[in-house]
């Protein structure tokens, strides 16, 4: 069966509602960073489901023994969050699972050639069999930061298909990249828009993420 890339935009009232003040030009800093947080915690609420590996077993209740169902300690789990911006959707990934290894990865971008540069690798030398990782980038846009993070996930192990990315906007460009290259990954956004600018900016997105997180 031939695989695709799957892309999620789940249709909860909290997402909208956190994504509609991050979209808000008016929206001062520190409510910014705090929307993204709640985007981290709700989209890794999504994407986690029918993810996480589990193990049956029994427990006794005050009253009788009863099935029970657990997150498997044995199946690792990692968070990737994609410098600068990634860091704002994992605070509240990481609050859903604060058991996960993170593992950062900065890159910058070239604003002459729109391409990116890594300057920080905490990646380790390889990911152990059947690791689910989790991606936070809040900005899918030409897709260049994304495909350099997968490119080098999969050369440490990675299976793209135990993979989710958690993202805020994405954008056509980035989307077909993924798609061509990854086909069996899975995308959750808050929200597809149309277009990319000249100068690889998601339109009409929520501007430069990093920048509004950190108040530069």
């Amino acid at each position: 069966m031939t695989q695709q890339l799957r892309v999620y935009v789940p249709p909860h009232p909290l997402i909208q509602h956190w994504l509609g003040v991050a979209r808000d030009v008016a929206t001062p800093s520190v409510l910014f960073r705090s929307a993204i947080t709640e985007l981290g915690r709700w989209l890794t609420y999504e994407a986690v489901r029918e993810w996480l590996p589990t193990q049956e077993t029994t427990v006794q209740s005050p009253l009788a023994a009863c099935p029970a169902t657990f997150i498997d300690p044995q199946i690792p789990v990692a968070v990737v969050p994609i410098l600068r911006a990634g860091l704002g959707l994992l605070e509240g990934a990481q609050g859903l699972l604060p058991l996960a290894s993170i593992y950062h990865f900065g890159l910058v971008r070239n604003e002459e050639t729109l391409k990116p540069d890594c300057y920080l690798n905490k990646l380790p030398e390889k990911f152990a069999p059947e690791t689910r990782v989790l991606i936070t980038e809040p900005m899918l846009a030409t897709g260049g930061s994304i495909m350099a993070a997968m490119a080098e996930l999969t050369q440490r192990g990675v299976d793209p298909a135990l993979a989710r990315i958690v993202s805020v906007v994405a954008a056509p460009p980035a989307l077909q990249k993924l798609a061509a290259a990854y086909p069996s990954l899975t995308v959750y956004t808050a929200t597809i828009d149309e277009m990319v600018n000249d100068q690889g900016y998601i339109v009409p997105g929520l501007g430069d993420a990093g920048d509004r997180i950190f108040g530069t």
